[in-house]
């Protein structure tokens, strides 16, 4: 191997360079043409480059669900996949879903059942419950539950998300599940 090609022994270690490449993307409904390493995340592509921290780094490993964002419309954890491999996609981060100053029917239904607490985890709830949305699979809050499952609140505002997306998703302002034999009540814990 001559001695001048990527990845030979005399090459030194500094003077590899990885390879960056160009994209075109749209994020929130604005075109970017942008320079990106290839070893660069979705996520921090948004967060880092773009400016847009409405996207959380939670585990950056795929399990907690805090990065969720939408990728033509689907749910994509953005820690997981690659800036490249989104050429030519359209991007919507929790910064997009409002219509200006009107809230998305979704962020406004979390407001008005308290689905947050310390809103870590609100920005990758809410762009999954779009993608759920969009799928149409969920006819059940049991079906919300599964469909949301992906997506971790430490806080355990569980029973305030479902019913939120619930709302949104299936008209049911106050839905009940099947497999619940009580409805839950939730209230301030006895001191």
């Amino acid at each position: 191997m001559p001695a001048s090609q990527p990845g030979s022994a005399s090459q030194s270690p500094a003077s590899f360079r990885p390879s960056t490449h160009t994209i075109d993307i749209t994020i929130n409904g604005a075109a970017h043409q942008l320079q990106v390493d290839a070893w660069v995340t979705l996520l921090d592509l948004l967060r880092d480059k773009l400016r847009l921290t409405g996207t959380k780094k939670g585990c950056d490993h795929g399990q907690c669900g805090a990065c969720t964002v939408l990728v033509d419309g689907e749910r994509v954890l953005s820690c997981l996949s690659l800036a490249v491999m989104r050429d030519g996609c359209q991007v919507t981060t929790v910064e997009g879903l409002a219509d200006g100053d009107a809230l998305h029917p979704l962020q406004r239904a979390f407001v008005q059942h308290d689905a947050l607490q310390c809103g870590y985890c609100t920005p990758g709830q809410l762009c999954s419950a779009v993608g759920l949305i969009n799928e149409g699979h969920a006819k059940t809050l049991d079906d919300v539950r599964e469909l949301m499952s992906g997506n971790l609140c430490r806080c355990g505002a569980y029973v305030q998300i479902a019913q939120a997306v619930a709302e949104v998703a299936l008209g049911q302002p106050e839905a009940r599940g099947e497999r619940a034999h009580a409805a839950i009540v939730t209230g301030t814990v006895p001191a």
